[in-house]
């Protein structure tokens, strides 16, 4: 199944269509409205306001329903796990109407809990597709996310990411950062090295 790029815009994350589900909504919603009537489901990689920004409204003119990880439900009301101080702004201030757990399927996605960035960091995994969208987990740069705010941990990243290393990724398709169509296992052991190097 193809994946769409909706380019991140400014400090606010990229955001991606599969199927019917829209993965993370901090852009602005003109930026999702030409594909409003495709998307029934918002799932969002984890609570940082740059992919969250306009969940709500955007959730609103898709009629879609929204899911998150439990472990970071509660960062669409709190702004200090959203930082949505950082950008001047506040949380959503929303429930969501799913909430996700490892190795649930939504969609045709399989959600890998991948904490580290943030308590409830997923992936969302297409085994048939060889697709990994990765949130703030891990970059096509060979890099990965930063685990020095609220909730993040460096050895939880560090076990997360080897629990990604085994799958055969072709498309790696980040919260920032170009996405990349093949070669994805290869970013991911690049930043798992970096990660086992000390690096950070």
């Amino acid at each position: 199944m193809q994946v769409r790029w909706i380019p991140e815009q400014g400090a606010f994350a990229n955001s991606y269509i599969f199927g019917t589900i829209l993965v993370d909504a901090g852009l602005l919603p003109m930026a999702v409205q030409p594909y409003k009537d495709e998307i029934d489901t918002i799932v969002l990689t984890h609570c940082h306001f740059d992919h969250i920004a306009h969940v709500k409204e955007i959730a609103h003119m898709c009629k879609a329903k929204v899911a998150i990880h439990r472990d970071d439900a509660a960062g669409l009301i709190d702004d200090s796990r959203s930082l949505s101080m950082h950008f001047c702004a506040r949380s959503p201030g929303i429930v969501p109407d799913i909430v996700l757990n490892d190795g649930d399927t939504i969609g045709n996605l399989t959600v890998i809990h991948t904490p580290g960035h943030t308590p409830g960091s997923i992936c969302l995994w297409s085994e048939p597709d060889k697709v990994l969208i990765s949130g703030d987990t891990v970059f096509t740069d060979g890099a990965f996310g930063r685990y020095d705010f609220l909730g993040g941990s460096r050895q939880a990243l560090e076990k997360s990411l080897d629990r990604l290393l085994p799958l055969d990724v072709e498309g790696l398709y980040p919260g920032h950062g170009k996405p990349v169509d093949c070669g994805g296992k290869r970013h991911i052991a690049a930043a798992n090295q970096l990660m086992k190097g000390g690096y950070g």
